[in-house]
């Protein structure tokens, strides 16, 4: 069975490649006023030629500034895109931007670039999220403030780039805990099975530059619900 989930790996990831790449990014050349639909329909696809089905706990807000997620893989970010035609503008390392073609993913709807080893990329990530609060098209930012995936249960250390936007700008945040993901395809041991990953959306808060202690209290919160997950249900985030 090891075998088989190791040959369904490379079935995912090429599956992922050439529809992110062979299809998404031509056709988001093509109908430049369409990305958002175009990133909503083909992740939706791809989830279905991987097997997977996404069940939704909770009720995702639209209305917020902002979705903080727990990161383990490529499948957090397609989930997220199928489960619900948000226009998502997602904040993403430079390096991934640099990536021949695949860039084209990220740049094509003007995602948001951080550059981490350039002291200015902070202030580049301000500067384009406050861009995002002011363009006439609503659309949410997303961000994984662990800043890397990881295949542990426990959270890693929230950056600090998610919290100095999130105060100098007062945010609106929604937190959405994602788990069974790395089961439907696991980059880390280079497996993948028919699988069910669910998305918990948390209540949306508003963050106040008074509350010195809500960024921990949001990777508390978090981390209880990926625990609640794991030993209610057995779904690893």
């Amino acid at each position: 069975m090891k075998i088989f989930a190791k040959i369904r790996f490379y079935y995912g990831a090429a599956t992922i490649s050439f529809i992110a790449a062979g299809i998404m990014v031509p056709l988001m050349m093509i109908f430049p006023q369409k990305r958002s639909n175009i990133l909503h329909y083909w992740n939706k696809v791809i989830i279905f030629f991987l097997g997977g089905k996404i069940v939704s706990h909770g009720k995702r807000d639209n209305t917020v500034d902002m979705f903080i997620a727990n990161h383990q893989g490529i499948i957090d970010i397609v989930s997220l895109e199928a489960a619900a035609n948000t226009d998502i503008r997602w904040v993403a390392k430079k390096q991934l931007f640099d990536a021949p073609w695949f860039g084209y993913l990220l740049k094509l709807p003007n995602m948001i670039e951080v550059n981490r080893e350039n002291k200015t990329g902070l202030v580049k990530l301000l500067r384009d999220a406050k861009e995002t609060l002011e363009s006439e098209v609503k659309r949410v930012i997303a961000i994984f403030p662990e800043g890397t995936r990881t295949d542990k249960q426990a959270l890693l250390e929230f950056k600090g780039g998610t919290r100095v936007m999130a105060e100098k700008l007062e945010l609106t945040i929604q937190p959405i805990v994602i788990s069974n993901s790395k089961k439907l395809l696991n980059e880390h041991n280079r497996t993948a099975r028919n699988a069910t990953v669910h998305l918990t959306y948390l209540e949306p808060f508003k963050v106040s530059k008074a509350n010195k202690g809500w960024y921990a209290d949001l990777r508390t919160t978090m981390q209880e619900c990926i625990d609640t997950q794991y030993n209610e249900y057995k779904r690893e985030r």
